[in-house]
């Protein structure tokens, strides 16, 4: 299953980095989407979102 990954980091300036994270389900997404964050990113993260990525083959309004 696909994640999608949002950190908000940086100080002053409030930055965002974003990823996508595979596993099999949400606590193996967590823990490889916290490994997989840059060092500097890590240092002054504060505040972290994990959600499943959407299917852009399953979205509701492109159904015709």
């Amino acid at each position: 299953m696909k994640f999608h990954l949002t950190v908000r980091w940086g100080h002053p300036r409030t930055l965002y980095h974003q990823a996508e994270v595979e596993a099999p389900g949400l606590r193996e997404a967590l823990e490889r989407a916290a490994r997989s964050l840059p060092d500097e990113v890590a240092a002054t993260a504060d505040l972290a979102e994990l959600r499943p990525a959407p299917d852009p083959d399953e979205r509701s309004y492109l159904e015709g």
